[in-house]
């Protein structure tokens, strides 16, 4: 076999990924009573709608060569302290608009830690995750859930609404990926982001604003952790504090790198998002349908993302000098 007839038949980390997935599904269906049923598998959508939407914010950050660990008490804590004000009896736009108003001031003095500080991204989301949800559960959202009561208008139709057929958070969840496929492939922003995921020092040589640039990034996925956390809560008609303290931040993760997107930085796109997020929604809703306990189905998780992470350190060394060091 030539050189150029393996490369033919060689498939690539998303191909591989969605092979897999067709896979799963297929022996789900064969094997799992309940799986194969429009209930269960529009059920499995909508559940995974929501962790693809942060997915996309966290593979924005991580194309960039940085990761974000505060998106999921950004999303709680903001969303949260949004629908405690309008309980109070402020009027919903303007509750929302300062829940807003303060994911972006998160996201963007995270940014700043990280671009102008010069603090590692993964200490300084770190510790940012660690503030937020401690003066979060003290002096904006006092309760583990807020349950929402009263007249939302419109924005009840963000989590119980259909468009043909399709609940909501998944049309949503595409209408995000569209957007940040934009944003990434069609903009100046996006050409920017890759090549400082790339090569930082070339682009800072080149003249890109790389510290501005990364703020943006910061920002953005905290704007999206927002979007998520407002969907989510119209979903199911109330905000969970304790997420913050959960594992969803490595599910997060998990989707981002076992869908392709590089940790190196400079490689992947929202295509990539997607087959992640499929992959591990049809793992999770398999699991949830076999009664496997959450802490088995957090081993298994672990397993998976440890497993992701040692190809991806293989498949996309961090810089040319490590991938040329070998062994010592």
């Amino acid at each position: 076999m030539t050189a150029h007839q393996k490369t033919r038949f060689s498939l690539n980390q998303e191909q591989m990924v969605l092979a897999i997935s067709g896979a799963l599904f297929v022996i789900f269906s064969v094997t799992l009573d309940s799986f194969f049923q429009v209930s269960n598998l529009v059920s499995l959508l909508q559940n995974v709608s929501m962790l693809g939407i942060l997915a996309i914010g966290m593979a924005g950050v991580v194309i960039g060569r940085g990761i974000d660990l505060t998106m999921v008490a950004v999303m709680v804590f903001s969303t949260g302290w949004s629908f405690v004000l309008f309980s109070g009896g402020m009027q919903i736009e303007l509750a929302l608009l300062l829940g807003l108003l303060l994911a972006l001031a998160i996201g963007t003095v995270t940014g700043i830690l990280v671009a102008y500080v010069e603090i590692p991204d993964i200490f300084a989301t770190l510790a940012m995750a660690t503030v937020i949800t401690g003066l979060g559960r003290f002096a904006l959202v006092p309760s583990d859930n807020i349950f929402i009561s009263g007249d939302v208008g419109w924005l009840a139709s963000l989590g119980t609404g259909s468009v043909a057929a399709l609940p909501m958070p998944v049309v949503l969840f595409l209408v995000v990926a569209c957007a940040a496929f934009v944003g990434l492939r069609l903009t100046r922003y996006g050409a920017f982001v890759y090549a400082i995921g790339d090569n930082p020092m070339a682009s800072r040589n080149s003249g890109i604003p790389i510290r501005p640039i990364k703020v943006l990034m910061y920002s953005s996925s905290a704007f999206i952790a927002f979007c998520a956390g407002l969907i989510m809560a119209m979903t199911v008609s109330s905000v969970n504090t304790k997420l913050a303290s959960s594992t969803m931040i490595y599910d997060i993760i998990l989707v981002v790198v076992i869908g392709g997107i590089g940790l190196a930085g400079g490689k992947g796109s929202v295509r990539n998002v997607l087959s992640g997020t499929l992959l591990i929604g049809l793992l999770l809703n398999g699991m949830t349908i076999m009664n496997i306990s959450y802490s088995a189905q957090n081993i298994i998780k672990s397993l998976i993302l440890l497993l992701a992470i040692i190809v991806d350190s293989v498949l996309n060394p961090r810089d040319e000098q490590t991938s040329q060091q070998g062994d010592i």
